[in-house]
C-alpha cells in the first residue's frame, strides 16, 4: 500500500485528486492539506510515501514545504514529493527540484499518468523522461548564466562515484550507466547512494542539479 498526501489550495483539485487515488486499491489518502503549513504537519504526524505538492500557495509555498518536510528528521525513508504546477517551466519547478523534489506533473495531466507517477516514484525514480529533466535544467541555467566552477563538494566524492554523478547529470538512467560502465546496475545504486549521502542530496533530481551547478556537467548553449 502506497500511502498518499495531497496538497493544494483549490479545494476541487484537492478533492479530485484525493478522489482518483482513493478508488486505487494499492493506494491510501493519508491526508489532505490546502497550505504548505498544514503539509508539513500531516507529513509529520502521517508519514506519507508520496506527496502530492501544489507549487503556488498562499503563505508557504510548495518549495518550502517540500524543503522542510524533506530536511526534517525521519524514521525510514523520507517522502517522494511530486511538485504540481500548470506550467511545464514555471520558475519554481527548479527551485523545487533543488529542494528534493522528485519531479513533477502539469495540473492537466491525464488521470492514469498521474497514478503511474505516484508508483514510479515510490519505486525511488525520477517522474519524468530524462529529455524532458535536461531540457529543464539546461533552459534554467541558460537563463541564470551559470558557469562552469567545479565544487569543494566534489573533491569528497571517489573518481568512479563522480563518473556516476556526471552521468545521472547527463539524465541516464541506472540501466544506462551500467551499460555505459560496464558494471552491474547494484554498483550504479550503491555508487550513487553513496555520492547522495556525501553531497547531502535527497532525490535523483537534486543530484542533477548538482551536478549543473557545480559545472560537472555543461548545459548545452544551442537548442533544438
Amino acid at each position: 500500500m502506497i500511502k498518499v498526501l495531497v496538497v493544494d489550495d483549490q479545494i476541487l483539485v484537492r478533492a479530485g485528486l484525493a478522489a482518483l487515488i482513493r478508488a486505487m486499491p494499492e493506494l491510501d489518502v493519508v491526508g489532505e492539506a490546502a497550505t504548505g503549513e498544514d503539509a508539513v504537519r500531516l507529513a509529520a504526524a502521517r508519514r506519507p510515501d508520496v506527496i502530492l505538492m501544489d507549487i503556488r500557495m498562499p503563505g508557504m509555498s510548495g518549495v518550502t514545504a517540500t524543503e522542510r518536510i524533506l530536511a526534517a528528521p525521519a524514521d525510514g525513508r523520507p517522502p517522494k514529493v511530486v511538485i504540481l504546477t500548470t506550467f511545464d517551466l514555471d520558475d519554481y519547478v527548479y527551485n523545487a527540484l533543488r529542494a528534493g523534489a522528485s519531479g513533477f506533473l502539469l495540473k492537466d495531466t491525464p488521470p492514469e499518468r498521474l497514478l503511474t507517477a505516484i508508483h514510479t516514484v515510490a519505486a525511488g525514480e525520477m517522474l519524468f523522461a530524462p529529455s524532458v529533466t535536461r531540457r529543464l535544467i539546461e533552459t534554467y541555467t541558460r537563463r541564470a548564466d551559470v558557469t562552469a566552477a567545479p565544487s569543494r563538494d566534489l573533491a569528497a566524492l571517489t573518481a568512479r562515484e563522480a563518473e556516476v554523478l556526471e552521468l545521472v547529470g547527463h539524465a541516464l538512467s541506472n540501466t544506462e550507466i551500467a551499460g555505459r560502465l560496464c558494471v552491474s546496475e547494484a554498483t550504479v545504486k550503491t555508487h550513487l547512494n553513496r555520492t547522495m549521502t556525501k553531497l547531502g542530496l535527497s532525490s535523483r533530481a537534486q543530484a542533477v542539479a548538482f551536478a549543473y551547478e557545480t559545472g560537472l556537467v555543461t548545459p548545452r548553449r544551442a537548442t533544438v
